[in-house]
């Protein structure tokens, strides 16, 4: 089976549904393209590689199984149509534009630069309507605001899952910064230390996004909800997955403030929010 006939077969990909907790891949495209010439051949592309292995999500999450494939297929220098179409997937399947660079960024070293080439012109045609949709949302976001986006928050960029920004709107007297996350951007759980005072206050200013302590449900925040953060409280906050959010971060005056960055937010608990 060629590599063409094999994507083409691909695209018959229909959907896949939700079996105790485990999303369950159907794949029918083996039976509909080579269900005669050679039903064993198509028995395990549907049943085994999408009926059973792809459809360990309980094991193994589709996100993860698509850079896998990607990553499997850039290092073997497969950089066709069955490249593209897993690309596809994998942009389905949660991966940002951002992640997909640093993906074939970081196989590049190890596969090789020209095979990371190539793939970079195929996943810049795949996300490429992906970046003029996110261009126009974050202009149109940036007119519902009356702070600025300001820059990328690049020195808190490890505590952070996707992309955020930073604008300082005071920095004497009381510190008062506008964050601003990208739509599924959030930062890791952490919490505000301080021998006196400290803490922090959330001041929502736009878009939608989530709070949540530790140990109780997440809730939603819009424009003009406050959020008083006190010192010891495990937690974290970001945009909710279909919106951009912002919030001013303003910190509360104290001895001895430090913040402790803990783990990332669980990525399956995100997505079911």
């Amino acid at each position: 089976m060629s590599l063409k006939l094999y994507t083409i077969a691909l695209l018959f990909l229909s959907t896949s549904t939700i079996m105790k907790g485990q999303e369950k891949v159907k794949q029918t495209a083996g039976r509909q393209q080579l269900g005669e010439f050679a039903p064993k051949f198509a028995e395990l592309n549907d049943d085994v590689l999408f009926g059973e292995i792809w459809s360990r999500t309980d094991k193994l999450g589709l996100r993860d199984r698509s850079m896998i494939t990607v990553t499997s297929l850039v290092s073997m220098g497969i950089t066709d149509s069955s490249l593209k179409y897993h690309l596809q997937n994998a942009k389905k399947n949660g991966i940002t534009r951002i992640e997909i660079a640093e993906i074939l960024t970081h196989v590049g070293f190890y596969a090789g630069w020209p095979k990371a080439w190539a793939a970079f012109n195929m996943a810049k045609e795949v996300w490429n309507e992906e970046i003029s949709e996110f261009e126009s949302m974050k202009t149109s976001f940036e007119r519902e605001m009356i702070f600025p986006i300001g820059k990328p928050n690049d020195g808190f960029a490890k505590y952070f899952i996707g992309q955020s920004y930073i604008a300082p709107i005071s920095t004497s007297q009381v510190g008062i910064f506008n964050v601003t996350f990208e739509p599924g951007c959030r930062n890791n759980w952490h919490i505000h230390h301080a021998i006196k005072g400290g803490g922090q206050i959330l001041v929502c200013v736009a878009g939608k996004g989530w709070y949540q302590e530790w140990g109780k449900e997440p809730q939603v925040l819009y424009p003009g909800d406050v959020v008083n953060i006190p010192v010891g409280v495990k937690h974290w906050h970001g945009a909710c997955a279909d919106s951009w959010f912002a919030h001013l971060a303003v910190e509360v005056a104290g001895e001895g403030i430090s913040n402790e960055w803990l783990e990332a937010v669980d990525e399956e608990q995100y997505r079911n929010l």
